[in-house]
């Protein structure tokens, strides 16, 4: 189901219309990000459906949802960028969960959750352009496998670069020939964090 025809049923069903600012205020997030989401056709999912439940005081009538086969849900932050060349802070913290199918990504776990951020600079190119969606799997056991790419944060900044580790240091490696090789030596481990994984790429224009 998608967020768009919740508003429709709404109206429909209890002969309220319900504009953006009041369905973005039920499910605390911003208009705009209800806006972004019905643009993008993105689904509601069952606890957003009894946000919206309790917030009108009503019951939907609304099929049970049974989640499409090969297809899983990742967070969409579409003010998150991360950063192929110089550094960048994320600005926001804003979230919605859209549905992707699994064949876009290298491998999918149940026991990972997935975010969706946005790519910035030429650093990484031809692998990575700039606008391109990045689909991060995290998990609680993430070890770095030699040559993945990874996003990462370092000195409060966020990167996606190719990750290898040798003894006690981190090499970092850009795949456009232009950026040269970086070495994150054990002293500055302690300023590292690995956010995750890359394991899909959403080319510009999604």
């Amino acid at each position: 189901m998608k967020l768009g025809e919740v508003l429709e049923i709404i109206t429909k069903q209890n002969g309220m219309s319900v504009n953006q600012t009041v369905l973005a205020e039920s499910l605390g997030i911003t208009r705009q990000t209800v806006s972004n989401r019905i643009k993008n056709g993105s689904e509601v999912t069952v606890s957003e459906i009894q946000k919206i439940e309790k917030f009108f005081n009503i019951k939907l009538d609304i099929p049970s949802y049974v989640q499409p086969q090969n297809t899983f849900f990742a967070n969409y932050y579409p003010d998150v960028f991360v950063s192929c060349g110089l550094g960048t802070v994320s600005f926001s913290e804003e979230k919605y969960p859209i549905l992707l199918p699994k064949e876009i990504i290298s491998e999918y776990s149940s026991d990972c959750t997935y975010s969706l951020i946005n790519a910035k600079g030429d650093s990484m190119s031809p692998s990575i352009y700039p606008n391109d969606k990045l689909i991060i799997r995290h998990s609680d056991f993430e070890q770095i496998e030699d040559n993945k790419i990874y996003v990462f944060c370092y000195k409060n900044e966020l990167f996606v670069k190719r990750l290898s580790k040798n003894i006690d240091e981190v090499i970092v490696k850009s795949d456009n020939p232009e950026y040269s090789t970086k070495i994150i030596s054990s002293k500055d481990l302690q300023n590292l964090m690995i956010i995750g994984k890359v394991s899909g790429i959403i080319r510009s224009g999604f």
